[in-house]
């Protein structure tokens, strides 16, 4: 670990507190003249008297639970308790194969929609999240399973082929495990991590911010309050990582959010959002240790940034992939479903990203739900009648919030 004096260029949208500018008018332009003067690690390694201060085990936890939930999502003879059982697991029962994940007292359903930014005074809208996505698993068992061997069209759900997979759908053309696995991305990882963790509401939460300038550490622990917080909102993007001190070394290490950033990241005109993501992380959590919460506060800022563009850039890429999937004379209708329910997902998603510097999402739950009944509202059987305009439609209206085009996303 070396000190050194760290340049930091700011994504466009972002101001750093300790910048110094002669013209008050450059206050949300990117800054070229700001300097940390502190220790910054080349990992996420952080330590206290030889121990390692960073935890985030409940959070590896989550995301084990939920892949495993979503690799039984497609064994038919899998019940509603079974799968359900998986997403609001109750201590001591027996729902996964891991004895571990049985014995733990975390659950999935209980951190969907939890935000305190949020849902801390939004239980209607909190309730409303949770049944619709165990209303995915109750559908799954109920409208697609009993059709497995079905053939699928307009009105009735079952199993298409796409070229590579037998996709298995309802009678709208969407698949509930996509549905389910693309919605958990937003309402559990993104909304833990910006809208709770890295929330000044939860970071400097009575006596934080004091007892991290003392380094005054949780009872039993290395790390203070602050500390873990910030490490816990690390943990849902790098969780399953075998390497997490450097998790871009492997990234697509599980199905949700660390897959995505790795997707988006492949993409050249995204090339690089995978460094800017992980190197705000760990500069803010150096900057917790050297108790410099303005830049702290200004990497959390960077985070909402760009986790919330990974959402939108995949949604307007599986919008545009199944667009092209339907086109031609031999339209890949199972492909192009596949890719319309991951966009659904990803849609579904937005509602929990975060606008930097706001306390607003880039979309609202309002706005999310008009796009759903649009991309399904082109006839009575949802995808089955969806037409390109409406796909083009709703891309365009997504990349208006951000500083990418339809174009860029789409590649």
């Amino acid at each position: 670990m070396n000190k050194f004096f760290l340049a930091i260029t700011a994504v466009a949208g972002l101001a750093f507190t300790s910048c110094s500018s002669d013209d008050d008018s450059l206050e949300l332009s990117p800054c070229d003249n700001c300097f940390v003067d502190f220790e910054v690690p080349d990992s996420y390694v952080f330590t206290r008297n030889g121990a390692s201060t960073v935890s985030f085990d409940g959070q590896t936890t989550r995301i084990k639970m939920g892949q495993e939930l979503l690799s039984n999502f497609n064994i038919q003879t899998k019940t509603f308790d079974e799968l359900n059982g998986m997403f609001a697991h109750i201590e001591g029962e027996v729902d996964f194969e891991e004895t571990a994940l049985n014995e733990s007292d975390k659950s999935l359903r209980s951190k969907v929609a939890a935000s305190a930014d949020y849902f801390s005074t939004n239980a209607t809208d909190q309730a409303i999240i949770r049944a619709d996505l165990e209303g995915f698993i109750s559908a799954q068992v109920a409208d697609v399973y009993p059709n497995w061997e079905v053939a699928a069209a307009a009105g009735q759900a079952g199993q298409l082929a796409d070229g590579e997979s037998t996709r298995y759908v309802n009678a709208n053309g969407l698949e509930y495990n996509q549905l389910f696995a693309k919605s958990l991305i937003g309402s559990l990882m993104t909304d833990q991590i910006l809208n709770n963790y890295l929330s000044t509401a939860v970071l400097d939460e009575a006596d934080n911010v004091a007892n991290n300038d003392a380094d005054v550490v949780e009872e039993g622990k290395d790390y203070t309050t602050m500390e873990h917080k910030w490490d816990e909102a690390y943990g849902y993007a790098y969780g399953l990582n075998a390497d997490q001190a450097n998790p871009n070394a492997d990234l697509g290490a599980d199905s949700f959010l660390n897959e995505y950033i790795e997707r988006a990241n492949a993409d050249s005109d995204f090339e690089g959002i995978a460094d800017d993501i992980f190197e705000a992380y760990k500069l803010g959590r150096a900057a917790i240790v050297a108790k410099d919460y303005d830049v702290r506060n200004a990497q959390a800022e960077i985070i909402k940034e760009n986790i919330s563009k990974v959402i939108a850039i995949r949604a307007i890429y599986y919008l545009q992939n199944g667009k092209t999937k339907l086109e031609g004379e031999t339209p890949n209708v199972g492909g192009a479903f596949h890719a319309l329910s991951e966009a659904y997902g990803f849609i579904y998603s937005l509602q929990f990203t975060r606008q930097p510097n706001s306390s607003e999402p880039y979309f609202s739950k309002e706005e999310v739900d008009a796009f759903l009944t649009q991309l399904l509202a082109d006839g009575e059987n949802g995808l089955w009648n969806v037409e390109a305009a409406t796909l083009d439609a709703i891309s365009d209206d997504i990349a208006a919030q951000f500083d990418f085009t339809v174009v860029e996303a789409a590649e």
